[in-house]
């Protein structure tokens, strides 16, 4: 996850969502105003960036009161400043400008402003809040048993196959929520407040403006897109009904209708390569497993990260700067709370870049090092634009670098690096395929579902007193689950998720699914792949390398259908890529479930 400027507040693509006093109508500003009010502007968001970027750092690695305040102290600073220059560029509207000038003008006013300072502080303190109550929340089961933090019960859920003890886990954190549901509804009604303010109808409206088309243009391109790839979703969602109900048997999982959710092997059920040993194939599936090796060799948490590393260097990238290493967080420290969600951060600018995670030697989090990685080479190669202009083309594309090269750790690339011994079985492709799939497709309606169920929360449509009912409503329809128990009296399911509680769009998550797809398939052609799509590793391709670059240093620079067009050759996010990619595995599931419905009636 990327951790834009301090507060991963919203779209983050001026200086985060923002807050300001209303100032006097000003006459209609002139080409040559426009050029120093930005050039000015975007040297305070530098300077006041670095501050609340530093204090944010802070606060997710020492959680305290004292911090959670000096978050919002400097982030309420920025957005201050933010939403001043938001009502400055007013002026500009409808002035003959550059293209580059007249694009942070636009840029600019994707903010949302309250008038009210005692507002302002609310809101940042909300936010401050939020985030520290997630970090700081644990499972407490009574009877003189330690208390469980989320990474705990996290483990529970991806190794134990007993649902009672699946249960008490998924219900231990889903507990922890309520306890900032008012403050959460608090916060959402200060957030549409301030989208009000600069002419939006909710933050919802705000968030889907900030991709280069109309709201409600956002809207339809989701479910278009969803509803492109729907089919090979459903197909995996049937195979795995049948594989669990073998597991667990017929009283705990349905053979129709929406399944418990605690049986996926993940806390909110978005990825279910946990219960791959459940789905995994009876032949032709690889036994190798990179989890095993990497806990043989006692891979420390710098070891991993150097794999991603070298990686990106091996694309003719530069290697991080000293600095990451001295500065990053990479092991869970026993002295303190922090935030161990991972995520990545640009501090300065320039080349303060660094990680905040708690690594494990797993394969699940061998990907997550490359995909945070992703971030941080975004953040590198863009560090020559303005302040403006450092960002990616989009937030989905942001989030798909990693993922792009993420897509390449196949077992040629695992034998290169030496993490596998054995040549890679040419049968196993499907297993493969399998395994990925339950990364990859299983976690899309879930990232459409977070946001759906978020625009109706802003909008009004969904009140504080329907929120668990609304969030279920939503998961079954879309991913096909359902709450294992009943619901809370004044339940807050969807504050469990660290992307609610801290308020960060997560449209992008299903974006960058689609996009990394589209990004593979154009960087295996430029590296000069022939093969299927699922086998192709960029890996060691200076060529394919350079293509990419070309499009991350452009940073948001241009409209993002341009710079995908740079790297790919079109100008559409489309499914395609993804379908094409896991077109041998719709093939084998679709015959599996032939025989499983049939064995199962």
């Amino acid at each position: 996850m990327k951790k834009p400027l301090a507060l991963a507040l919203g779209l983050a693509l001026a200086a985060g969502f923002a807050h300001a006093a209303p100032a006097q109508k000003k006459a209609k500003g002139t080409p040559a105003e426009a050029k120093k009010f930005i050039a000015q502007t975007e040297e305070k968001f530098d300077k006041l960036g670095n501050d609340a970027n530093k204090a944010a750092w802070v606060a997710q690695n020492f959680i305290t009161d004292d911090t959670e305040a000096l978050t919002a102290y400097f982030g309420e600073q920025q957005l201050d400043a933010a939403g001043q220059a938001a009502l400055e560029a007013r002026r500009f509207n409808g002035v003959k400008l550059p293209d580059d000038e007249a694009r942070k003008i636009k840029l600019l006013q994707l903010t949302l402003m309250l008038p009210d300072p005692k507002e302002r502080q609310a809101y940042a303190d909300d936010n401050a809040k939020l985030n520290g109550a997630y970090g700081k929340a644990k499972y407490c089961p009574g009877e003189g048993k330690p208390c469980l933090a989320l990474g705990d019960l996290e483990k529970t859920l991806a190794t134990s196959r007993d649902p009672k003890v699946l249960l008490d886990a998924w219900n231990g954190w889903h507990m922890q929520s309520p306890s900032y549901k008012k403050l959460y509804s608090e916060y959402i009604e200060l957030s549409n407040k301030g989208a009000r303010e600069m002419g939006y109808a909710d933050t919802g409206a705000l968030w889907r403006s900030g991709y280069d088309m109309k709201p409600e243009e956002f809207s339809a391109e989701m479910e278009r897109i969803w509803q492109q790839v729907k089919p090979l979703y459903d197909s995996l969602h049937t195979y795995a009904r049948y594989k669990l109900r073998e597991t667990y048997g017929p009283d705990v999982v349905p053979l129709t209708g929406p399944i418990p959710a605690h049986l996926f092997g993940n806390m909110w059920s978005q990825s279910w390569e946990n219960i791959y040993p459940i789905l995994m194939p009876a032949s032709g599936a690889s036994k190798f497993d990179l989890t095993n090796v990497l806990e043989e060799k006692k891979t420390t948490a710098k070891e991993m990260v150097q794999y991603g590393e070298r990686f990106y260097t091996s694309l003719g990238m530069p290697k991080l700067p000293e600095t990451f290493y001295q500065r990053s967080l990479l092991e869970k420290p026993r002295d303190r709370d922090v935030v161990c969600h991972a995520s990545a951060w640009q501090l300065d600018g320039k080349d303060d870049v660094r990680i905040k995670m708690c690594i494990r030697p797993t394969e699940e989090e061998f990907a997550v090092i490359h995909h945070e990685l992703g971030h941080i080479y975004y953040d590198l190669a863009y560090k020559n634009q303005s302040n403006l202009f450092r960002n990616g083309a989009n937030d989905g594309f942001h989030e798909a670098i990693g993922d792009t090269i993420a897509l390449s750790i196949t077992p040629n690339y695992l034998k290169k690096v030496g993490l596998m011994n054995e040549n890679p079985d040419p049968n196993a492709d499907i297993g493969v395929l399998l395994k990925r799939a339950l990364a990859k497709v299983a976690f899309l309606p879930f990232a459409y579902s977070v946001d759906k169920w978020r625009w109706d929360v802003y909008a009004g449509k969904t009140k504080p007193a329907d929120y668990d009912k609304s969030w279920w409503q939503l998961r079954e329809q879309y991913m096909g689950v359902k709450r294992p128990s009943p619901m809370l009296a004044d339940g807050f399911d969807a504050g469990a998720k660290y992307h609610v509680a801290a308020d960060v769009p997560y449209a992008r998550y299903f974006l960058a699914h689609l996009l990394q797809f589209q990004f593979h398939r154009a960087l295996c052609k430029e590296a000069g792949f022939t093969g299927p799509l699922h086998q192709c590793s960029i890996y060691g391709s200076e060529k394919a390398g350079k293509k990419l670059w070309s499009m991350l240093e452009m940073g948001t620079s241009k409209p993002w259908p341009e710079e995908l067009k740079v790297a790919t050759g079109e100008d559409r996010i489309d499914g395609q890529a993804l379908l094409d990619y896991f077109a041998p595995l719709k093939v084998w599931l679709d015959e599996q479930n032939k025989q499983l419905a049939a064995k199962a009636k």
